[in-house]
């Protein structure tokens, strides 16, 4: 079942002005529930915008996004609770802490929701839980806290809402190799343990080819392709054509297929790659 559909969803920055600028293009899409989708494109694509509106931060200029087979702006007094079914965590949303404790921070969203105390306090301890932070850690203030343990509660506080759908914009950007790997391993074991829908917005294709079971890409305002992230790296030549990177190993094993080894062409983990050369070395293939 799609979560998350968009039918001609189109949205113009500066209409009537000289500024007029069609940020998104006539976009028709289905995102089923369950899904771990990684969402690139280069700067100015529409990525953002586009998520932007699967919270209903942003209005159609026309077109419709339903969230879990409710249309949003069709009745504005169902759109606040529409809204909680899709947590969406911004770049750097450190700075968005302001709270006097960690807890209170976390707790925000689900008082904002009209959860009782005890509600609140079981959803903080289990997503403190999910992003690796000590309970000693509590009722300190966020801002004592190192920058990547900072991160770790402004995702949390967006996890404790409970979304259905969870969207995170470059949630390992500016964090060193150590926090990265962290971030992303963490997002990776709430997807398996929650099983509801995440979208993780990112300039890094290793960091997309290594979680993402599907992959969105967004070229020119509209949707290039949406496919499993096998089939999508294999389409590597297209990508690096409109200003992508492809994973680094992508672009080792397209050399060796282009100097006559006959390695597959859609390899975009270190993993499979190692796996697949592995075993033609031990079947002699090269």
């Amino acid at each position: 079942m799609a979560v998350i559909k968009c039918e001609n969803l189109t949205y113009v920055y500066g209409e009537g002005t000289p500024f007029r600028k069609v940020a998104v293009d006539n976009v028709s899409l289905e995102i089923d529930e369950g899904e771990l989708v990684g969402v690139i494109g280069h700067t100015g694509s529409g990525k953002s915008t586009l998520i932007q509106h699967f919270n209903g931060l942003l209005k159609p200029t026309s077109g419709s996004v339903c969230i879990d087979g409710e249309r949003l702006w069709d009745d504005k007094k169902r759109l606040r609770d529409i809204r909680f079914k899709v947590g969406l965590v911004f770049q750097y949303p450190e700075y968005q802490l302001f709270e006097e404790t960690v807890y209170k921070d976390i707790a925000f969203g689900p008082k904002n929701m009209g959860l009782d105390e005890e509600e609140i306090d079981r959803r903080i301890m289990e997503t403190i839980r999910m992003v690796g932070l000590d309970k000693s850690l509590l009722e300190k203030s966020p801002f004592e806290l190192s920058g990547g343990q900072k991160r770790r509660v402004a995702i949390a506080g967006v996890m404790a809402m409970e979304p259905k759908v969870l969207i995170l914009d470059e949630p390992a950007s500016g964090l060193d190799p150590k926090g990265r790997d962290m971030i992303l391993g963490q997002i990776r074991e709430y997807h398996k343990e929650k099983k509801n829908t995440v979208m993780l917005v990112s300039h890094s294709m290793e960091d997309v080819a290594k979680n993402a079971t599907k992959i969105l890409v967004m070229n020119k305002s509209k949707v290039f392709c949406y496919d499993e992230t096998a089939a999508v790296f294999h389409r590597a030549s297209e990508l690096e054509q409109m200003g992508l990177s492809t994973p680094q190993i992508t672009r080792v094993f397209n050399r060796l297929r282009a100097a006559g080894i006959p390695v597959e062409d859609d390899v975009y983990t270190v993993d499979y790659g190692k796996k697949l050369l592995l075993k033609m070395l031990r079947d002699d293939r090269i």
